[in-house]
């Protein structure tokens, strides 16, 4: 089995465009808005932590290790609301605490917290946003990039060869089934969550600088809304074309709303 070279060419643009368009966007942005990347840094790190190690050890212990909570969430139903909740809940809370410290920060250096605008935010979010295109996104698809090259030069088997025999069979067949459309479904689905993480930071921005204590739950409840669709895909309850389609949909809402935000500045709270 050859992965054709369209497939594959495809693969590699969609991911050198989802790893690119953060760092197009801040250094577009950089200089009107005054951009700062320490801002973006502690996105990375939020992402990294909450995201990549408290959610996923979460999940292994939830999901696999206590057998009481793995049988329950093996229901559709359950799997669903507990996979768009958890993301929501330790995004988020690390979210907010990113922005505390980032508020503190501003603040200090100008003597009020009014005085902040939402740059910062951008930064942030183009921060935690852009470690999920790359940690999520990015280094999976150059890995299957990579396993594509050695099954185009038939290495592959040897290449994965400290692998079960089944592990080894379900790659060819996920291999098999790459083509130019799953590129872009891809590059739509990374390039959407990129919106979404901004989108949600300016909002938690917002809040977090205006002193609502209800900024916390709400972002939980609209990043768990994000993830709705995902998990009723992982849990075969609808078709990933619905769910592409949502996110087309809502990335388009959500990138009007902020090209509004930005071109017109924010009343000070």
């Amino acid at each position: 089995m050859v992965v054709a070279p369209l497939t594959l060419s495809s693969l590699a643009v969609a991911t050198l465009l989802v790893g690119a368009l953060p760092f197009l966007i801040y250094r577009r942005l950089r200089r009107p808005l005054a951009l700062n990347p320490r801002d973006a840094i502690v996105g990375i790190a939020v992402f990294a932590l909450f995201a990549t190690v408290i959610e996923r050890a979460l999940n292994d212990y939830v999901l696999h290790r206590n057998e009481a909570t793995a049988t329950f969430l093996s229901n559709p139903l359950a799997f669903v609301v507990y996979g768009a909740l958890v993301a929501g809940i330790c995004e988020e809370v690390g979210r907010f605490i990113g922005m505390r410290l980032l508020l503190k920060r501003a603040a200090a250096k100008s003597g009020s917290a009014a005085s902040t605008g939402d740059g910062m935010a951008l930064t942030y979010g183009l921060g935690h946003g852009g470690a999920e295109a790359w940690l999520v996104g990015v280094l999976v698809q150059l890995q299957w990039i990579l396993f594509a090259v050695f099954e185009n030069r038939g290495e592959l088997d040897g290449y994965l060869s400290n692998l079960p025999t089944d592990s080894v069979m379900r790659i060819h067949l996920i291999l098999a089934s790459l083509t130019p459309q799953t590129a872009g479904i891809f590059a739509l689905e990374r390039v959407a969550a990129l919106v979404f993480q901004i989108g949600l930071s300016v909002l938690m921005w917002r809040g977090v600088r205006a002193g609502w204590r209800g900024i916390l739950p709400l972002a939980i409840a609209l990043h768990a809304l994000v993830d709705v669709p995902a998990a009723l895909f992982q849990a075969q309850l609808v078709s990933l074309a619905e769910v592409d389609g949502v996110y087309a949909l809502g990335a388009v809402i959500v990138a009007g709303l902020l090209f509004r935000a930005f071109r017109r500045p924010a009343v000070a709270v």
